[in-house]
Order: structure tokens, then sequence, then C-alpha cells
């Protein structure tokens, strides 16, 4: 039976381990490495010896009595245990505490889905949806929409503009600040802008935003923070709920809220335009129907022309073979 090695003694496990056993010149030593724990990554052994007010023999008789054989492989063993401590903390920082390195795929799966259930669920309760149906009367009516947003929110504007774009409302998406900034001053009374960020404190984002609102256009925010600068400078907000137990705001956690809201702001954006959504739907499922695949039983019959075809091409193309003549034959 295969059997896992438990993970080696950290540094400040042996010290805390060990110190009954120690001198009071060890002790000394003991409590400066529970306090500073890297100074040995920084200090030789005479300058670590001198910090501890102990001499450099105690520092190596103290390495050997925590299992190390002298101060080099000691400050290794700090070394090590800096690095894990790193690798820990990045993972909590960008991660976060509710997954684990070593958990299972299928309590990834779990976890995950709970969270993202309940980030969904949340969004849903805290829809105004009379608000909404009042942002969405405003884009069906709109001469020009301008949608902004900066990295990962970029992603979310361009799939809410072209799906706007298509049931026949004007509309671009800008994910650069300079640009997005030219465009909003360009805006009037008869435009929409609406701003995503998750953060609600994107800089660039706000800026757009702020020009578009001081060209007179009406604002929208769609944000997890209805208390952050962008909520507060639009017009109006949606609370898009992300799980902030793990995943960094840029992260997909966030997007599958955003995504809700901006699907029921078209789907009801498309209803109050239904003529015209139907009209330009259809004009768009038309002009791109000839590069869809044929479904199968039409794709197999293509085949078989096709390689019918082959077939009779190839013999119109066979040269006959040359007969082999008699010598009195040829000379006929």
């Amino acid at each position: 039976m295969t059997t896992t090695a438990a993970p080696p003694l950290g540094v400040r496990t042996r010290i805390q381990a060990n110190v009954p056993q120690m001198s009071e010149a060890m002790t000394k030593l003991a409590t400066l490495l529970l306090e500073e724990p890297l100074a040995p990554l920084e200090m030789s052994i005479t300058e670590l010896a001198a910090r501890a007010g102990t001499s450099a023999a105690t520092v190596t008789r103290f390495c050997r009595l925590i299992g190390y054989a002298g101060y080099l492989p000691f400050r290794v063993g700090v070394a090590a245990d800096a690095g894990r401590l790193r690798a820990d903390e990045t993972w909590r920082v960008d991660i976060g505490r509710a997954f684990g390195p070593d958990d299972t795929p299928e309590q990834v799966l779990r976890t995950l889905s709970q969270s993202h259930q309940a980030a969904l669920q949340a969004t849903v309760d805290s829809i105004d949806i009379d608000e909404v149906v009042r942002i969405a009367e405003a884009i069906a009516t709109c001469a020009h929409v301008d949608i902004y947003g900066i990295g990962g929110s970029a992603v979310m504007a361009r799939e809410m503009q072209l799906r706007l774009y298509r049931i026949g409302i004007q509309a671009h998406h800008w994910g650069e600040v300079h640009d997005g900034l030219t465009s909003a001053a360009l805006l009037d009374e008869q435009s929409v802008a609406i701003a995503i960020s998750n953060t609600g404190r994107t800089i660039e984002t706000i800026e757009m935003l702020g020009q578009a609102k001081s060209s007179g256009a009406f604002t929208l925010a769609i944000t997890s923070n209805a208390d952050s600068p962008l909520a507060a400078l639009a017009d109006v907000h949606v609370v898009t709920v992300a799980p902030d137990e793990y995943l960094q705001p840029d992260d997909l956690s966030a997007k599958h809220a955003q995504l809700f809201a901006l699907d029921l702001l078209y789907l009801i954006v498309a209803q109050r335009n239904f003529a015209r959504t139907a009209t330009t739907l259809a004009a768009s499922a038309a002009a791109v129907a000839p590069h869809r695949r044929a479904p199968s039983r039409d794709r197999r019959a293509v085949r078989g022309r096709r390689a019918a075809a082959a077939v009779t091409a190839a013999a119109a193309t066979t040269v006959a073979p040359t007969p082999v003549r008699t010598a009195e034959e040829a000379g006929r």
C-alpha cells in the first residue's frame, strides 16, 4: 500500500518544539527568530549571533539542536519556509480560502457550483425590475449607445454591443480610455452610456462615464458595489453579485452575474422593439446562413455527390493504354 510522506517540519515548528531543551543563550536566539523569521536570509552567522546577543558557536549548536547540520542548511530551511509562506499567501490573495491547493476536483466542483448559484440568486434578488424596464426603454428609444469596460469588463462590453447591434441599436463598445473619451464627448441627450466594472473603482471607466454624463447622455453603471464611485456617478446602477470569498474581481466568477444582468436588459430591449428586432434578426440570420454547416443527413448526401463526381471525373481523364503491336504489324 502506498503511503503519502508527511511534509517536512518547518523552522518555526522545530524551534517551538525544542525551546524546553535550550540554554538561556539559545532561548534568546529562538525568541529573535520567532519574531523575525527571515533574519537568517539577510545576515551572516556572526551578524545573527551579535543581533541575538550570543556567539556564532551558539548559533551552530542551535541549528544542530533543531535538526540542521549547520548554519547553511538552516538558512536553506528558512528560505524554503519563506517560499511556502509566499505561495500560501499568493493562493489566499488570488484564489481565496474557499479552495485549498490540495482539494479534490470533486470538492472544487461542488464549492464552485454552490458559490456561483448563490451569486446568481443574490443578483436576481437585488435587481429592481422596474428600474431595469426604465433603462431598457431608454436604450430602445435612444439614437446611440456607448458601452465602456476595461480589461475583463471589456469582454462584457463587446458582448452587449454585439447583441444590441443585431436588434437594430446603434451601439459601440470601448475598452481603451482615449477612444472611449473621444466617443463620450460626442454623445448627447439622445444617447445612453453603460459602464461595466465589478469593483466600480476602475479609473478609466469612471472617466469615460463621467465624460458621457457631461455630454448629456443617460448613464448606467453595472457593478457589484452599490457604494462605489462609478455607481454614485451614474444616473442609475444595477448591482451584480460576485462570489467574492475566493476569486478576484476580474475573474470569471464576476462575469456570470454581469452577463445575467446584461442578458436581462437585452431581452427587455428586444421586446420593446419587437418588430424591428424580428426584422433585423431575420436579416442577420439570412446573411450568415450560407456559412452554417448543413444537417448531418444533408452532409452525407453532399459527400455522396462529391464522391460520385470525383469518380466520374477520374474516369473521364483516364488514358487508355497503348496496345502492344508485333513487328509485322508495325511494319505495315
